[in-house]
């Protein structure tokens, strides 16, 4: 006859490995988005090289602002004039997060243009530090997000980018909450959570 102290043992062990199977799946799931979203960063640094070193902090959030505000457009209009999906304009705000937590890093005798290589790197060492934080906060909320709307998450995101342009506003100074990196990081999670119920693999 089983104890109920190993049948609540089992139970423990059982719910584990339940919950592991569940963050192992997130996990490749995430790695299987920022895998595209860095692969089109990659082909446009080709292309351009680091043109985005010119951009100042305020214009990458306005920029991240408008694909943002364009998604919510289409969410509620159902119609797009221009071609780009909600997909696409996703994966542009993920890669704007990144560059913005790079420029973050660089100073004023940082060059304009970076190698191919070092940026590749950087870009690995923003989404490793933002998917850390992203699991932090999964063990906390055990994954709310997948029972949440896409329209909410585009809701998070522009609530999120309406406090960066403040804190910018107040020359990055805060009382009691988070500073800018944070929020960043936070936007880009909500949008790899919003490819990966797109869909996006």
């Amino acid at each position: 006859m089983i104890s109920s102290a190993d049948a609540h043992q089992h139970y423990n062990r059982t719910a584990l490995k339940f919950y592991n199977n569940i963050l192992n799946n997130t996990s490749a799931e995430y790695e299987a988005v920022i895998n595209i979203c860095k692969g089109l960063f990659m082909k446009k640094t080709h292309d351009y090289g680091t043109a985005w070193r010119i951009l100042r902090l305020e214009s990458i959030t306005d920029q991240i602002f408008i694909k943002a505000q364009r998604i919510r457009t289409l969410e509620e209009k159902k119609i797009s004039k221009v071609g780009e999906d909600i997909t696409g304009e996703y994966i542009g705000i993920v890669n704007y997060c990144v560059i913005a937590m790079m420029q973050l890093e660089c100073d004023a005798e940082t060059a304009i243009e970076l190698a191919p290589d070092h940026v590749s790197r950087l870009f690995d060492d923003k989404v490793k530090e933002t998917k850390d934080l992203m699991f932090a906060k999964n063990h906390d909320y055990g994954e709310a997000w997948r029972d949440m709307r896409i329209s909410s998450l585009t809701d998070l995101i522009l609530m999120k980018l309406l406090r960066v342009k403040q804190i910018e506003d107040n020359k990055g100074l805060t009382l009691a909450s988070e500073g800018i990196k944070a929020n960043y990081q936070d936007i880009l999670n909500y949008s790899v959570f919003a490819l990966i119920k797109l869909g996006v693999k």
